[in-house]
């Protein structure tokens, strides 16, 4: 039971970074992968915040805030300085990589003892039930890890939530419909580029939130925990789609959070099975690819039973 709470935790949290790949790739088509470095870089400003004694909130706040100005960064070299959007995310990233390491001053820096999120909601869940430990389901759970996974949703309930209500303003109607035509866009007097940037700016601003609220639930905050992460958002999006069967606004959001619990799911029972942890993130990057060529062998096989009827 503590393994599948575990993974539903981090599912939860991971969708937020899945929530930032959904606008930069599906919005925007943007192929962005400052995402490997802004995760690291918001958990690595909310750790060093938490122990200088930030309270929690703040600290995430400044995750966010730093992700944002990375996201900023990559969208103006891609659109005021004309380089290419992969190779702008790239020289992010690697930019990113120093710089997270001077912000922690070392390669990794724990949180034990510290006050984080994760400890507020234990020391919440306590103080409401009065004891330790709740029987769920026949399964003994503890405070701590109800405690957790519920401060983990209500989290992206919330910021779920305010993503949808943005989209649905002028400001990111046009953002939307930027990704869709920015031919159209620009024929309407908004300026395209600003959208962009702005958008990329947004998107890795939750995902530095996701690698803020991952460091405080597992105690650390790590220089390599990023390495992979724009997979993971990826494979979470596809993975919501399929789900979903549409791309509208809530209901795609709504994807994104169902394929990153979804996958964390089966990423835990693929570990409890047996798997080689050296060998997840390959599996990581097959189950991406399978589920990137899956719709359209399942598209050609139908097309073709239906020719094959009417012949």
């Amino acid at each position: 039971m503590s393994l599948l709470i575990g993974a539903l935790t981090i599912g939860f949290i991971l969708s937020l970074l899945a929530l930032g790949v959904f606008i930069s790739f599906r919005i925007f088509d943007f192929p962005d992968i400052t995402a490997d470095g802004s995760s690291t870089l918001g958990a690595a400003i909310a750790a060093v915040l938490l122990i200088k004694g930030i309270n929690p909130v703040l600290a995430s706040a400044a995750g966010f805030a730093g992700g944002f100005l990375a996201g900023g960064v990559t969208g103006t070299l891609a659109m005021k300085f004309k380089i290419n959007g992969l190779l702008a995310g790239i020289l992010v990233m690697t930019a990113l990589y120093s710089f997270n390491l001077h912000i922690m001053g070392k390669s990794n820096v724990p949180l034990f003892g510290r006050p984080t999120l994760s400890s507020y909601a234990e020391t919440t869940g306590m103080r409401l039930l009065g004891r330790s430990t709740l029987r769920v389901l026949g399964w003994d759970v503890t405070v701590t890890e109800a405690s957790t996974l519920i401060t983990a949703f209500v989290a992206v309930l919330l910021v779920s939530l305010l993503l949808y209500l943005f989209l649905q303003t002028n400001l990111g109607a046009a953002m939307r419909a930027t990704g869709n035509n920015r031919q159209m866009i620009r024929a309407l007097g908004v300026n395209d580029e600003r959208m962009i940037i702005l958008g990329l700016s947004i998107s890795n601003g939750l995902i530095a939130l996701a690698g803020a609220l991952l460091a405080q639930y597992q105690g650390f905050a790590d220089i390599q925990m990023g390495i992979g992460m724009i997979v993971w958002g990826l494979a979470s999006v596809i993975i919501g789609e399929a789900l979903v069967g549409t791309r509208q606004v809530g209901m795609a959001i709504v994807g994104a959070i169902m394929g990153s619990v979804l996958f964390r799911l089966l990423v835990a029972i693929a570990l409890r099975l047996g798997l080689d942890p050296n060998d997840l993130k390959l599996m990581t990057a097959a189950f991406v690819f399978a589920a990137l060529i899956l719709p359209g062998l399942l598209k050609n096989i139908q097309r073709r039973k239906a020719q094959a009827l009417h012949a």
